[in-house]
């Protein structure tokens, strides 16, 4: 027997609000089972929330973590799925290595401004 979860249960087992769980159902990532007003969350569900969070943390946006997680086919195994998330981390080192020499650029240039600044401070009368 599948164990389910209610959204609590969600929450609790992956330390986020159930808010969060609510916003990524709204947004076509999660689809739980209906029983009235309550939502049952399958193993499935827990899955998907998973690579949705470990997604954010590597900084993927929620539609790429959107577009892996549709890419997965139970049938056919997960190659594409598994070709397309090395695509994207290529993808994010690069990002990350701009952002890298982006922020040296701007250190230089904060250095640069701080010496100008101690020049003048050196040369000004008290």
């Amino acid at each position: 027997m599948s164990v389910n979860y209610s959204i609590s249960e969600l929450a609790r087992e992956l330390d986020v609000t159930t808010r969060a769980i609510r916003f990524y159902e709204e947004q076509g990532l999660l689809a739980p089972e209906r029983r009235g007003q309550e939502r049952i969350y399958s193993p499935k569900d827990l899955v998907t929330l998973k690579l949705i969070l470990r997604g954010k943390r590597i900084g993927f946006s929620l539609a790429e973590c959107k577009e892996l997680i549709e890419l997965y086919d139970p049938s056919g195994g997960n190659r594409k799925q598994l070709e397309a998330f090395m695509s994207k981390i290529a993808e994010r080192r690069l990002q990350l290595a701009q952002q890298l020499l982006d922020i040296e650029q701007m250190q230089l240039e904060l250095d640069t401004a701080e010496e100008r600044c101690l020049a003048a401070l050196a040369e000004a009368p008290h």
